[in-house]
Formats: structure tokens, C-alpha cells, sequence
């Protein structure tokens, strides 16, 4: 009898442990929405944060970081691994006035979270300037404007990044009109696997900036 009874209890704890992993896993996995990791990018000297509101499907990003530039990047950073084709969505908008008309958020995909990796990068400034820009090879400087495409209207709401082969298109729109294409950049440099997400950059580092992205879809 008492052999019965423990042989219930140790069934008993092993169900409630796998339920409390079970629990434990799926709130970590809604807890960052579409994406799987946040990180600080280019160790910049304030920390970042990423957060999900499953109620309202929108992300709250707040950043540092002297700039995405250079050889070299600093910026807050949440995000996925990706492979292949694929179309993501979103809306942008900054919170407040910002300290640097040149705070930046959007969509980036990048080869890795090395801070001199390739990447390209759909921004929107806070002055509102619109633009395509990438790193070509690793560490390399990036230029202007040989490594940018510019898009003649300024402070969009909605940036598309679509990923076509070796391709790279950046497309945008204002709330409730068509999107736009701003252009495209063929690149050899990019694996199969990158990592795809949001981030935020202050142009600052001593300042955090924060943005908040809304009706964000990944479609593959």
C-alpha cells in the first residue's frame, strides 16, 4: 500500500513538473511576441529592453548605442532566426521628441549579433528621414551614400522588408496608403540562416530612445 502510494506520488510530481515546463515554455515563448531573443548589440553603455503586450500585439523597444555606422554598430536588438523567403511588416513610431534628429528604429537582418557583422537595415530616422542601408562585407565602413537608398518623403509609419533570393527589398507607406518601393540591394554575402527583427538606436550613447512597433507580421 504505502509502495502504491509513493509510486502515485512520484506520478503525481512528474505530471506537475511537466506542466510547470510546459507553462514556463510557453510563457517565455509569448513573452517576445513573433521573435525569440532580445540583446544589446556593440555593447553600448546604457542597456536596451524589448517587451510584448500579447493584448495589444505590440512591442515596446528602448535603445542606446552611438549609431548603426561606421565599422562598427551599437543599438537594441529583438529578433529570430530566418531562412529563406520571406515578407515582414510593421508599424514604427518613435516615443517623444528624442534628444538626435538621427535616433533610428525599423527592421534589420543581419549575418550575426557581432557588432561589425553584414547586415542591411529598413530605417526610419527621428527626423524623419527614410532609407535602405547595409554593411557589405564584415567590418567594412559603411558610406554615404554608396551603401544607402534614400526615399524622397519623410516620416513614414509602415516599413516592409522582403527577402527574394539574394535580394533585398524595402518598401514603406503612411497609415493607410499603398505601400511605396524605396529599393532594393542584391547581396552574395548574407547566409541562408540570418536573423531578422526590430531594433532601436539613440545616435546617443548616452541617451535611451524608445519606439513602439504594432501589427508586426513575418510572412514566409
Amino acid at each position: 500500500m504505502q509502495f502504491f502510494r509513493l509510486t502515485l506520488r512520484i506520478k503525481s510530481l512528474a505530471t506537475l513538473g511537466a506542466l510547470l515546463f510546459w507553462s514556463s515554455t510557453f510563457a517565455q515563448a509569448q513573452e517576445l511576441g513573433a521573435f525569440t531573443e532580445n540583446a544589446d548589440v556593440g555593447s553600448p553603455q546604457l542597456p536596451g529592453s524589448a517587451e510584448y503586450d500579447a493584448a495589444t500585439q505590440t512591442y515596446t523597444l528602448r535603445g542606446a548605442g552611438y549609431n548603426i555606422w561606421f565599422e562598427r554598430d551599437e543599438f537594441h536588438y529583438l529578433y529570430r532566426k530566418q531562412s529563406g523567403d520571406f515578407v515582414a511588416t510593421a508599424h514604427f513610431e518613435f516615443v517623444g521628441d528624442g534628444v538626435d534628429a538621427h535616433r533610428k528604429t525599423g527592421w534589420m537582418i543581419r549575418e550575426s549579433l557581432a557588432d561589425t557583422a553584414v547586415h542591411l537595415s529598413a530605417v526610419a530616422h527621428g527626423d524623419g528621414l527614410t532609407v535602405l542601408q547595409w554593411r557589405p562585407e564584415p567590418g567594412a565602413a559603411m558610406r554615404d551614400p554608396e551603401d544607402e537608398i534614400f526615399f524622397p518623403d519623410r516620416n513614414i509609419d509602415i516599413i516592409q522588408l522582403e527577402r527574394k533570393g539574394k535580394t533585398i527589398i524595402m518598401r514603406v507607406a503612411k497609415e493607410g496608403e499603398e505601400l511605396q518601393l524605396v529599393g532594393s540591394h542584391t547581396t552574395e554575402r548574407l547566409p541562408e540562416e540570418i536573423l531578422i527583427g526590430l531594433f532601436v538606436c539613440s545616435h546617443n550613447p548616452d541617451v535611451v530612445e524608445e519606439a513602439i512597433i504594432r501589427d508586426v507580421k513575418i510572412e514566409e
